[in-house]
């Protein structure tokens, strides 16, 4: 399971299900078991936030996925990121583009 299995049909998905595949795919995938609880928590949040713009039909743009990889960078030291996990919540956010 990877990241697209995660997002996708996200405007059919309930919150329930989706955490389910979020935490289904922590659990399987090796190259996110790296994620701290609190890193989980916060991309879980970015999730339904992306969730509820779609949801409003919405568009995810450039410039969003942009401003939020932007908000994370600069608090990386204070979440205690590292350059994989940037990387993985950038693809994360690259997966939601129209």
């Amino acid at each position: 399971m990877n990241l697209k299995d995660v997002t996708s049909d996200l405007r059919q998905q309930n919150s329930y299900r989706l955490e389910q595949r979020f935490n289904k795919m922590l659990r399987t995938n090796p190259s996110y078991k790296n994620l701290s609880p609190e890193n989980r928590s916060q991309i879980m949040d970015l999730i339904k936030e992306y969730q509820d713009k779609l949801r409003r039909n919405i568009p995810v743009s450039d410039y969003t996925v942009r401003h939020d990889m932007h908000r994370i960078y600069e608090h990386r030291f204070d979440m205690k990121l590292t350059i994989r996990d940037l990387d993985q919540i950038r693809d994360l956010l690259e997966s939601f583009k129209a």
